[in-house]
């Protein structure tokens, strides 16, 4: 294969190196610790009575019986589960074709983790239009711990993190395919009536036709939302983003009522994700309507002119169900050793331990061997991606800048809306939403870095060899933690080596 033909396929080869890498921290002795993981014992077992009752039945007894393959202890009762199905059908999936064993459990979510990390490279490849950042992005995606532990247990936050960034990719494609017609089209009004082609053109601009792109970003984030409800931000913020995208084009192009143009053309995206998004969330309780034992599925029959008595008795039991997870979720406030601040999160002050035993002697060869799993991101990546973070807002408030804007927006959009629930028991790991847009910003500062705007895509000698010395040190440390975060058996004195801060003891 000579260079020419090598460079026609970087985009593939990239893709594909990105990830093998990212499969392999995924994959590899997925089935270890041969245990429920955290909140495991949740989504498994759930999952587990999905494809043995057809709905999530309550568990009775020990819950380190079942990782041993006793099943026993579940019963028909109907249990009150508070996360919509998707992510616990993708478990199931799992079980299903891999069996009830760990394996099974975790092998969908390390898959779909994988292909997260392809997805992050290609969207990088396309906003920044290099085939070297869109690897460094896919890199740092691939090696970076919040993400990796959450692909390799059954939980449902690597669930919304592949939709959340599915949708976002989508959206990209879309920007970029409507670009091109748009600047197509408005060629051909000039050539037409005989203008300049830099003359300002009067009107809003061509019709973009019917956008599949955006249509399918639609169907990603009702299933993000179909995973957890936060979903919900992420595809309010990116949508509003595509339309601020298209009035954009607009404006380069010409068109002096651009905005006219994109609000128009917003209509039917609009109306598509007021039908889709609600139609596909009920869709996928499919499962709840079908079987009589599903928690509180009867509850309208019971309670005749209780709730909203116009719907269905079906509709009426399953909103009366979301009102009860609501105040579930708003009114959580019990205490739990990894409970973190969401002020905090950025800098990984609070990881989760999802799991931490004791292994024998003879795993590590030293006198006190241990295995464990920190939910914690590369402490590099996330103290780095924080600082380029309020550089990002700074270019957003200061210059307008709409790349900036594009990168920070989905950290924002996963990150602020949890800050007014600090008082509520919540995790630093649902981080992993956004961690990929932390690293989009990352890569965001670091290519200004490299090739400043005043070398118009030159590289500064100075700048890239700093960046450089960052992603070096980046893979150090990320080899350095890999085994905190696949639970390979270590010495007790490596894993203190590895508790930086106090607060992650």
């Amino acid at each position: 294969m000579n260079l020419a033909t090598l460079w026609r396929w970087r985009a593939t080869l990239m893709a594909v190196g990105v990830g093998l890498l990212a499969g392999l921290l995924r994959l590899a002795s997925l089935a270890d610790p041969h245990a429920l993981v955290f909140d495991e014992v949740f989504y498994a077992r759930g999952a587990y009575s999905l494809t043995e009752l057809g709905y999530e039945g309550d568990w009775e007894g020990d819950d380190g019986a079942f990782a041993t393959g006793d099943t026993s202890g579940l019963s028909t009762e109907g249990d009150f589960v508070v996360h919509p199905m998707v992510g616990k059908l993708l478990i199931a999936l799992g079980i299903e074709l891999f069996g009830n064993e760990p394996f099974g459990w975790r092998v969908v979510g390390a898959v779909l983790g994988s292909l997260l990390a392809v997805l992050v490279a290609l969207t990088a490849r396309r906003l920044f239009r290099s085939t070297v950042w869109g690897a460094v992005a896919g890199v740092l995606v691939a090696i970076d711990g919040e993400l990796i532990v959450l692909s390799r247990t059954a939980l449902l936050d690597g669930f919304l993190a592949f939709f959340v960034v599915l949708g976002f990719w989508l959206l990209v494609v879309d920007r970029d395919r409507t670009f091109a017609l748009l600047e197509r089209r408005t060629a051909e009004h000039r050539a037409r009536a005989g203008l300049a082609d830099d003359a300002p053109l009067a009107g809003a601009g061509p019709s973009t036709g019917i956008r599949w792109w955006r249509l399918a970003a639609i169907v990603a984030f009702a299933l993000a939302a179909s995973t957890k409800w936060n979903g919900l931000y992420f595809a309010a913020a990116f949508l509003v983003l595509s339309v601020v995208w298209d009035a954009l084009a607009r404006r380069w192009l010409g068109w002096d009522l651009w905005p006219v143009g994109a609000f128009v053309r917003a209509i039917p995206a609009a109306l598509a994700t007021v039908v889709l998004v609600p139609v596909i969330y009920v869709a996928t309780w499919a499962n709840w309507f079908l079987t009589d034992g599903s928690y509180d599925r009867s509850w309208a029959q019971q309670h005749p002119g209780e709730g909203i008595t116009w719907l269905p008795d079906a509709l009426n039991s399953l909103v009366h169900y979301h009102q009860q997870m609501w105040t579930f979720h708003t009114g959580l406030t019990s205490e739990h050793n990894y409970m973190s601040n969401p002020w905090t999160w950025l800098v990984q002050w609070r990881p989760t331990a999802f799991y931490f035993e004791d292994a024998p002697d003879a795993a590590c060869g030293a006198d006190r061997c241990v295995s464990a799993i920190h939910a914690l991101g590369n402490p590099f990546v996330w103290w780095l991606a924080t600082a380029a973070l309020a550089w990002a807002l700074w270019r957003v408030i200061r210059h307008r800048d709409i790349l900036a804007l594009t990168v920070s927006l989905g950290v924002l959009a996963g990150w602020v809306p949890w800050l007014p629930y600090a008082y509520r028991t919540i995790f630093t790991f649902y981080t992993v939403a956004f961690a990929p847009f932390m690293v989009l910003t990352l890569v965001w500062a670091m290519r200004r870095i490299a090739q400043p705007d005043h070398l118009e895509g030159g590289w500064s000698r100075r700048g890239t060899f700093g960046v450089g010395l960052v992603l070096a040190a980046i893979l150090v440390i990320s080899g350095f933690f890999v085994p905190l975060w696949v639970g390979t058996p270590i010495p007790f004195q490596y894993w203190q080596a590895h508790m930086w801060l106090p607060s992650w003891v």
